[in-house]
C-alpha cells in the first residue's frame, strides 16, 4: 500500500477498509477518546496491509480485529503480529457485533443465491444462514464493508446477491435492508487493537492488559505447564491464551498470550523474565489499558510492596545482616 504523503502535523490512522467496516467503528470511538478528530483515516485492503504500512512508516499506528466473543482470536492479526518487524498495541476497544443481510435495491430474499462476507462473520452467522437461507453459496471477502461495497451502484457485476455487514455500511453503499440482527449469538462483541511502532508503555492505570507472544522451546512433556506456571506462580491472571503454527516446521508452535496487569507490575515483570528464560522468544506486545475499564483485582502476597519485601528480605540474606521477618 502507497500512500500520498501527510501533512506536516497530521496523525494519520489505518484501519481494514474500506469504510463501513466494525474496525472503522472501533477506530473512530479510539479517536474521539483521544480528542483527535482531525487525524486522517485511511482504508486499507487487508491486516496485512495495515499493518506493512505501519512498518514502513507510512501510518502512525493501525486499527486491527484481535479476537471476537464467539470465533475466538483473528489468525490474520496473530500471524502478522507474530513475524515481522515489532509492533505494539497501544489502546484497545470493544464494538459489539450486529449484522444485516443487504442488497442491491429491488432485490428480494427469494433471489439471493450467494452471500459475501469476511470470513469471522461468516462463522458467526451459520446459524442464520442455515435457517434462512439454506440453499445459498458462500464467497469470502476482505471485509465486511468490502462486501457491501461491491453491491453498490456503480460497482462491477458482482457475483453474489447480498452482503452480510454493518448497517453503516448498507446506508454507507446504498443498500436495501433485507434482515436486521443477522447472527447466532446475541451481544455478541469483537476486541480490536490499535497497532503502531515500539514505544514505551503509558503508565498503568490499575485497569491494563499485557499481551505477549512467546515461541515454544524444544518441545517436551509438561511443557505448556512450565510456560503457564509462568503466570500463575506469580498471581498472573491470563484472560486468553491461544496458538498458532509458526509455519517452520509441523508442530512448532507459538502462543499469543493476554494477561491482566501491567508491565511496571512487579508480578508481571516477574512473569515475563520467567517466560524470557524459558521460551525460545518472547515478543512483547505492549501493556494498555484495557477497554472495558475493568479494574485488576491483585491476590495478597502478588503486589508490587510484597515483591519489595521479598527483594528487602533477601538482599539482607546475601550480605549477612538479619534479614526482616
Amino acid at each position: 500500500m502507497s500512500l500520498p504523503a501527510r501533512g506536516a502535523t497530521s496523525r494519520r490512522y489505518g484501519y481494514l477498509g474500506p469504510e463501513g467496516t466494525f474496525t472503522d467503528a472501533a477506530l473512530g470511538d479510539v479517536l474521539a477518546a483521544r480528542g483527535e478528530h482531525d487525524a486522517e483515516r485511511v482504508p486499507a485492503a487487508s491486516v496485512d496491509a495495515a499493518l506493512a504500512a505501519v512498518r514502513a512508516g507510512e501510518l502512525d499506528a493501525a486499527m486491527v480485529p484481535m479476537e471476537n466473543s464467539v470465533e475466538g482470536g483473528v489468525p490474520a492479526t496473530l500471524d502478522g503480529l507474530a513475524g515481522g518487524d515489532p509492533l505494539v498495541v497501544v489502546a484497545e476497544a470493544l464494538v459489539p457485533v450486529s449484522f444485516v443481510l443487504a442488497a442491491r435495491p429491488g432485490t428480494r430474499p427469494e433471489d439471493v443465491a450467494v452471500v459475501s462476507t469476511h470470513t469471522h462473520a461468516q462463522a458467526q452467522c451459520r446459524g442464520w444462514l442455515a435457517a434462512h437461507l439454506p440453499e445459498a453459496a458462500y464467497v469470502p471477502s476482505a471485509s465486511t464493508a468490502a462486501a457491501a461495497a461491491g453491491l453498490a451502484a456503480g460497482a462491477p457485476a458482482p457475483t453474489y446477491q447480498a452482503a452480510l455487514c454493518a448497517g453503516v455500511a448498507a446506508d454507507r453503499y446504498g443498500l436495501q435492508v433485507l434482515a436486521r440482527d443477522v447472527g447466532d449469538t446475541a451481544g455478541a462483541v469483537t476486541r480490536f487493537v490499535l497497532v503502531g511502532p515500539p514505544t514505551p508503555p503509558p503508565p498503568p492505570t490499575g485497569a491494563d492488559r499485557t499481551t505477549v507472544i512467546a515461541f515454544q522451546p524444544q518441545d517436551h512433556p509438561g511443557m505448556l505447564l512450565e510456560l503457564l506456571e509462568q503466570f500463575s506462580s506469580r498471581g498472573v491472571n491470563l484472560t486468553r491464551i491461544e496458538s498458532r503454527p509458526t509455519g517452520d516446521a509441523l508442530g512448532q508452535y507459538c502462543f499469543a498470550i493476554d494477561a491482566e496487569g501491567h508491565v511496571e507490575d512487579a508480578r508481571v515483570a516477574e512473569a515475563l523474565l520467567g517466560l524470557h528464560r524459558f521460551c525460545a522468544q518472547v515478543r512483547f506486545l505492549g501493556s494498555y489499558p484495557r477497554a472495558d475499564a475493568r479494574p485488576v483485582l491483585v491476590r495478597p502476597g502478588t503486589d508490587d510492596a510484597a515483591f519489595a519485601g521479598a527483594r528487602t528480605w533477601l538482599d539482607a540474606v546475601r550480605a549477612g545482616r538479619r534479614p526482616p521477618p
